[in-house]
């Protein structure tokens, strides 16, 4: 169970009968005193609309008794749409999802997502993980739950755009930047025409399409530059903004990699 959001306001609708002890499923409970089908409570209850003795439930098989039940008023039938959550991961989870999954929890979200999704327990499952970072770089990683971005981001892996802020030791004169832009290779083949310029003294942004793991710290080898520290901060349309380390918010509905 988790709390309930302090911006709902619930109201008391029902409780059972005191006396009845013996324990039964939270959905069967529901659809008797609304009434309605088993198959509507059980969408009231994975949509976080039901509290029992205070707190959201959202496992239509919890088990009650005598406990307080109470339905928000503004509780609807509507199955929860699917989710696409953006995570800042820390350079130092490494190329592993399932580390990078365990910092998706209630707690580790953003205060003020700019969203406004209602959280649901339903969110954190069955998310994967798309255009992976690679091994200790951080930045902007992507879970969904949502076929269609799934699709947007596997498909148009080759031709979506990252952009990567790359911490970099070395000198850098004008001919090899002209490099980085155009002119190296990468597992024997040619790199296609990149974006990259100084962001300031010591940090080199790169925007390009196709990135390959291991391919930024190659074309800053090839130039004579240490990668230092690289963090990725946008794919496609979709920015990072100034989501902390180790922190989360959905994906806005009107926003499109």
């Amino acid at each position: 169970m988790i709390a309930a959001p302090e911006r709902l306001q619930w109201r008391f609708l029902f409780t059972h009968t005191p006396g009845m002890t013996t324990p039964v499923r939270l959905a069967k409970r529901l659809a008797e005193i609304l009434p309605c089908s088993r198959r509507e409570a059980e969408l009231y209850i994975a949509g976080g609309w039901v509290r029992v003795d205070g707190l959201v439930v959202e496992e239509p098989q919890f088990m009650v008794t005598e406990q307080k039940i109470e339905l928000h008023p503004d509780a609807n039938l509507t199955a929860a749409e699917p989710v696409t959550i953006l995570l800042h991961q820390p350079a130092d989870i490494g190329a592993n999802p399932s580390a990078a999954l365990q910092l998706i929890r209630p707690e580790t979200r953003v205060a003020h997502d700019p969203s406004g999704i209602r959280m649901l327990k339903q969110h954190l499952l069955r998310l994967t993980q798309h255009i992976p970072l690679e091994s200790g770089a951080s930045g902007m990683a992507i879970f969904t739950q949502d076929w269609r971005a799934a699709r947007k981001l596997s498909d148009d892996a080759a031709t979506l755009e990252q952009e990567y802020i790359v911490e970099v030791a070395g000198n850098l004169p004008p001919e090899k930047l002209k490099l980085l832009n155009h002119g190296l290779t990468y597992n024997g083949r040619a790199l296609p025409p990149g974006k990259v310029s100084w962001q300031n003294e010591t940090r080199l942004r790169f925007a390009l399409k196709g990135v390959q793991p291991g391919q930024i710290a190659h074309m800053c080898q090839s130039v004579g530059l240490q990668v230092l520290a690289m963090k990725r901060i946008r794919i496609g349309k979709v920015s990072m903004g100034k989501l902390p380390s180790g922190q989360w918010s959905y994906l806005m509905l009107q926003e499109r990699f």
